[in-house]
C-alpha cells in the first residue's frame, strides 16, 4: 500500500494553480527533523526477469524494496519510489508482450512516479496509453506537448505529502527524442526544451512545494559534457535553481556518490533494476539538512578466477531472495515469451559484437552482418545501420530467435531507396559526420570511404568510385528513413520503397540461410576516418 497521499496535477491546472494570490505555508512543524528515503531505478528496458546468472530481475527487487520500506517507516520515516524511465524495449518476453510484465510488476513494486523515456515511444500510441492503465502510477513528462499546443501529454509534475512536507516531482524527457525516436509515433508532438520549460516552471513549484525533485530521462555527462547528444542532468541543474534532487536515467551510468551541481543532488543508478538507489534524507524547515547515498546491487555478480583459472560468479553483496507474489506475478508472462523465443536458428564461430560502448564507437562484425543482411534483402548496393539499434553481442555457439530480437528488438522495416550518385555522396556525408558514442554512429557494408576532417575523399561501391550519373540503391531501416537520428529524412522521396520486412525477421533469415556463421567473414575490413 501506497504510503503518500499524491494529486495528479496536469501542466495546465498546474499553472492555474500556482498563479493564484494564495499560497498555503508549511504543514510540517517546525525545527523538526523528518525522515524521507528516495528510491529509484532508471533504464529497465524489460529486465522484469532475472538473467542467466540469477542477477538483478523484479522478484528480488520486490524483496528489497519491502525490506528497505519496514526498515524506514519502523523509525519513523517515509519513502517514495521513482523511476527514470525507459522501461520499454531490451528483452523479446517483454518486447513481445508490450511490457506488460514490466508495468504491471512496477505496480506491484509500488513506484510513486516515472519519468517518460524515449524508448517509451518505441511502440505506438494506443500501447503506451493501454501501459498507462497497467500502471496505477503517473507518467511525468513537462516537456513532451501535443504539436501547436500549450498542454502536456503527460502530466508535467505530481504533488506528494508527508508529514506537512510538501514534494513535488516533475519530469523531464530528453529532446533528443524526436531524433532517436520512432518519428512515426511522435511526429504529433512537441519536444521541448527541458531547461526552458524548467527555467519558467521550477520557480512556480517552489512556491508551492517545499522540496523539488526532478525525476528525468535526459541523461549524466561528467561536468556537462554532453557531446551529441541533448543537453543532460548537469546542465539542467547548472541552469535552473531550486532543484533539490534530480533522479536521472538515460545515460545509463552508475553514480556512486551523488554528483552535486548548483545545490542539486544528481542520481543515476545504472541500468536494467542491476541496483536499486537508495537516497536517505534529513529534512528540516522545508529543507534538506543531512543525506546518505548508496548503489544496492541486486543479486549482482563478480566473475573471478581460481588457481586452475576455471571462472565462477561470486556474489557483491548477501544474496536477496525472489519474493513469491513477484514470481507468481511474472512467471506466465516468461514462460508465455519463452515458448517461441528459445529455438535454435544457427551457430557461430565467434562473438559477434553488439555491445553498447563497443558498436557505437567503431565498426563490429555484428554491424558488418546486420548490414549486410539487410543489403542482400533488398538487392541493394550499399546499406548503412544505425548503431543505436543494435543492442547487445551474440555469443559464440548457437543462435535462438531470442538471440536475434535482444540484438534488434524495436520492430523496424527494412525499406530501401534508389539514388544518384550525388544524393548517395551527400547521404554518406551526413553518415560518417555521426558522433562516435551516439546511437547515429553508422555501421556500413557494401561501401568503403576514406575521409578526413569531416570530408570525403574517396568512396567506392562494387570496386568503383560512385558515379554522380549512375543509380545506387541504399538499404536502411524505417526509423532511419522516417529521420530518426538526425539522418536525411528518404521516406517522402520518389524511388523509397518499404518492404515490409521487419529487421528481426530478416536477420534470423539470413543467419539461417548462412550459418554456420564465420565471424572472419564479417571483419569490417577497413577503417572510416571522421575525424
Amino acid at each position: 500500500m501506497k504510503i503518500w497521499n499524491k494529486t495528479s496535477v496536469s501542466l495546465l491546472a498546474a499553472s492555474i494553480a500556482l498563479s493564484g494570490c494564495m499560497t498555503m505555508g508549511p504543514a510540517y512543524e517546525q525545527d523538526k527533523e523528518y525522515q524521507l528515503t528516495i528510491l529509484h531505478t532508471n533504464d529497465h528496458h524489460g529486465r522484469f526477469w532475472q538473467n542467466s546468472n540469477g542477477e538483478y530481475g523484479m522478484a528480488a527487487r520486490k524483496t528489497l524494496i519491502d525490506n528497505i520500506r519496514a526498515e524506514v517507516q519502523q523509525a519513523g520515516g517515509e519513502v517514495l519510489l521513482l523511476s527514470g524511465g525507459d522501461i520499454n524495449t531490451g528483452v523479446p518476453e517483454s518486447d513481445l508482450q508490450d511490457a506488460e510484465p514490466d508495468f504491471k510488476g512496477m505496480t506491484m513494486l509500488g513506484y510513486d512516479a516515472m519519468a517518460v523515456g524515449n524508448h517509451e515511444f518505441d511502440n505506438a500510441r494506443d500501447v503506451l496509453m493501454k501501459q498507462t492503465e497497467w500502471a496505477d502510477f503517473p507518467f511525468l513528462s513537462a516537456n513532451i506537448f501535443e504539436k501547436g499546443s500549450k498542454d502536456t501529454l503527460f502530466p508535467a509534475y505530481e504533488m506528494f505529502e508527508v508529514q506537512g512536507n510538501r514534494i513535488a516531482v516533475v519530469g523531464f524527457t530528453t529532446e533528443d527524442t524526436v531524433k532517436i525516436g520512432n518519428p512515426e509515433y511522435t511526429a504529433d508532438l512537441d519536444f521541448k526544451s527541458p531547461v526552458e520549460v524548467a527555467e519558467k516552471l521550477i520557480p512556480k513549484l517552489n512556491k508551492k512545494a517545499d522540496l523539488v525533485v526532478a525525476v528525468t530521462h535526459m541523461g549524466h555527462y561528467d561536468n556537462g559534457n554532453y557531446g551529441g547528444n541533448a543537453p543532460g542532468d548537469v546542465t539542467l541543474a547548472r541552469a535552473v535553481s531550486g532543484i533539490d534532487v534530480i533522479v536521472g536515467g538515460h545515460s545509463q551510468v552508475p553514480l556512486f556518490e551523488p554528483d552535486v551541481q548548483n545545490g542539486t543532488l544528481i542520481l543515476q543508478a545504472h541500468e536494467w533494476g542491476k541496483y536499486v538507489g537508495r537516497l536517505d534524507l534529513t529534512i528540516k524547515n522545508g529543507d534538506i539538512v543531512a543525506s546518505k547515498y548508496r548503489l544496492i546491487p541486486v543479486n549482482l555478480k563478480d566473475r573471478v578466477k581460481d588457481a586452475e583459472g576455471n571462472s565462477t560468479y561470486v556474489l557483491k553483496e548477501a544474496e536477496i531472495p525472489e519474493d513469491p507474489a513477484m514470481l507468481a506475478l511474472l512467471k506466465p508472462y516468461q514462460d508465455k515469451g519463452a515458448e517461441s523465443l528459445n529455438v535454435v536458428i544457427g551457430t557461430s564461430n565467434g562473438k559477434l559484437v553488439g555491445e553498447r560502448a563497443m558498436v557505437r564507437s567503431k565498426p563490429t562484425n555484428l554491424g558488418v552482418l546486420i548490414a549486410k543482411a539487410q543489403m542482400e534483402k533488398a538487392k541493394a548496393d550499399v546499406a548503412i545501420m544505425n548503431s543505436g539499434g543494435i543492442r547487445a553481442d551474440m555469443a559464440e555457439g548457437d543462435i535462438t530467435y531470442k538471440d536475434v530480437l535482444t540484438v534488434q528488438p524495436f520492430a523496424n522495416i527494412l525499406t530501401f531507396v534508389d539514388l544518384s550518385g550525388v544524393e548517395l555522396m551527400e547521404y554518406l556525408k551526413v553518415a560518417i559526420s555521426k558522433e562516435a558514442g551516439s546511437g547515429a554512429f553508422a555501421q556500413f557494408y557494401g561501401v568503403e570511404i576514406i575521409a578526413t576532417n569531416g570530408e570525403i575523399n574517396s568512396a567506392d561501391v562494387n570496386g568503383a568510385p560512385i558515379d554522380a550519373n549512375k543509380t545506387y540503391r541504399l538499404a536502411i531501416n524505417s526509423f532511419m528513413a522516417s529521420g530518426g537520428d538526425g539522418y536525411p529524412k528518404v521516406s517522402d522521396h520518389p524511388n523509397f520503397v518499404n518492404t515490409g520486412f521487419v529487421d528481426a525477421d530478416l536477420l534470423a533469415e539470413f543467419i539461417k540461410n548462412n550459418s554456420p556463421i564465420k565471424v572472419e567473414d564479417f571483419d569490417p575490413g577497413y577503417m572510416i576516418d571522421r575525424m
